[in-house]
């Protein structure tokens, strides 16, 4: 049996790291949080899109 990674949430993402600006997470918890919402792929998409921030 084979194991499909969710697609990745970004409402856990942001809550993730909200917490983690009001100081109500330990970054530990904080990096595992963001892995397990997907913010690897969230990059990995940005980064092949050729997504640039804004200035």
């Amino acid at each position: 049996m084979t194991f499909n990674k969710p697609a990745p949430d970004l409402a856990k993402i942001h809550a993730a790291w909200e917490k983690w600006e009001k100081g109500e997470e330990q970054p530990g918890r904080t990096l595992a949080s963001l892995k397990t919402a997907g913010l690897d792929e969230v990059i990995k998409q940005l980064v092949a899109s050729g997504w640039k921030p804004a200035a």
